[in-house]
């Protein structure tokens, strides 16, 4: 594994997101959001956990909901070492949430793609702006996400008070334009799908920005792993490790979802990983 410096502290460059814990999928006709959720009990997320760390995985993007945040104390209090840089949960209150936050020693946190996206597609981003003033309280870096390329250009350019980005390699907000989260409408993911061309289009917008960035979606939500053999799945997260992070900064990170029911996903993604850490170093 390799690591990086966040603000000071030293992470891996590969971070675990938890979609998959909370039940969203993006290949709902493989694995439902039920099944998800039905898997994902305190004791396998619990196990998963424990594993990213026997794995060198060192850092979490768990959304701050009161289940995760509950399994994350029981995780503190065995003795748990991994950092979580949390992503705000939008149902909850914010001061409570921030507060919860704390309780687990949150290393950075940010708002959720979709809050800043809607704000941006409606033309109500002095809302994204006042949230990340009210974060800015915990003492910590604060950051934003979003599946808008232009969103980092626009930040960038007008100098949003953000530490940090995560910006996915697709943009899923296509076709859903003003659209809020799903943890807000109930609306599955079952009819988004991924754009190969997205990709570039990203990383091209991420050049020369000197914050710290966060790549998510690498594998597009699954998309482009599903109905592949072993030998061609490994290729295709070893193309995406090595298209992304060819182009982001040294001491950038890239974030993935894990589903561990019908296969090791964990195990997979590490290996490969050093494969082509190995590679890369010549």
């Amino acid at each position: 594994m390799r690591y990086v410096d966040f603000f000071g502290t030293s992470i891996s460059k590969l971070i675990v997101g938890d979609n998959p814990f909370n039940g969203h999928s993006y290949i709902t006709d493989y694995v439902s959001d039920e099944e998800m959720l039905t898997y994902h009990t305190e004791e396998r997320i619990l196990a998963a956990m424990h594993q990213m760390e026997e794995l060198g995985i060192s850092a979490m993007l768990p959304l701050a909901d009161p289940y995760i945040i509950r399994i994350l104390k029981h995780y503190r209090a065995n003795g748990g070492k991994m950092q979580f840089i949390f992503q705000l949960y939008a149902p909850m209150n914010v001061e409570v949430s921030m507060r919860q936050m704390c309780e687990v020693d949150a290393l950075g946190a940010y708002i959720s793609g979709s809050f800043v996206d809607v704000r941006y597609e409606t033309g109500r981003n002095e809302q994204t702006l006042a949230l990340l003033e009210k974060l800015r309280t915990m003492g910590i870096p604060v950051g934003i996400g979003t599946h808008h390329p232009e969103v980092v250009t626009l930040s960038e350019r007008e100098g949003w008070n953000t530490d940090f980005y995560l910006a996915c390699m697709y943009n899923l907000r296509r076709h859903r334009e003003g659209e809020e989260s799903g943890f807000l409408t109930g609306k599955s993911k079952s009819g988004v799908k991924i754009y190969p061309g997205d990709r570039e289009i990203a990383l091209n917008a991420l050049k020369g920005v000197s914050k710290p960035i966060i790549a998510f979606k690498i594998f597009g939500g699954g998309q482009m792993l599903v109905e592949k053999g072993e030998k061609e799945r490994r290729a295709a997260i070893y193309d995406a490790y090595d298209t992304v992070f060819s182009a982001l900064k040294p001491d950038d990170c890239a974030a993935f979802g894990i589903f561990q029911k019908h296969h090791d996903q964990l195990l997979e993604d590490v290996s490969v990983f050093e494969e082509w850490a190995k590679q890369d170093q010549g």
